[in-house]
């Protein structure tokens, strides 16, 4: 059944560094050179949220989404350093390890069947999107 989608766009500044602990220093900076930097670096990053729009007035309000985006991604990582949060402890704050957080972070957030796809523009070069896996799929809750 033909469907329309929604997308939506949400901003936020964050710093991070690229660095793992299962590579040498050395290592390290010969794989994400100047990302590498022990003193970070910063992005303007942009969020790309798409859901599904059943057609109903209800499916085009936007206000639940903006306010779930709005709570659970830029409140929480806008001017903060990435690798300070607790779900990067065990990861790389690669771009796309951000943008499966980020999906994660809304799924349960959004009712059934309506997320369809989340993209991080992380540089002017740099895009990473994550449309989940057919049981992810999720939906807007108010």
């Amino acid at each position: 059944m033909p469907h329309v989608s929604i997308t939506r766009r949400y901003r936020f500044c964050a710093a991070h560094r690229l660095n793992t602990e299962h590579l040498t220093p050395e290592a390290n900076r010969a794989v994400f050179g100047k990302c590498n930097n022990p003193n970070g670096h910063g992005h303007n990053y942009v969020v790309l949220v798409t859901v599904k729009s059943g057609g109903s007035q209800e499916a085009r309000d936007l206000e639940p989404l903006d306010r779930v985006v709005n709570e659970a991604i830029v409140r929480r990582f806008d001017h903060q350093d990435l690798n300070r949060d607790p779900e990067f402890a065990e990861l790389t704050t690669t771009g796309e390890n951000l943008v499966k957080l980020i999906w994660d972070l809304l799924e349960s957030r959004v009712p059934a069947g309506c997320l369809e796809k989340v993209g991080v523009v992380e540089t002017r070069d740099n895009y990473f999107e994550y449309a989940g896996s057919a049981q992810d799929a999720g939906g807007l809750r108010g």
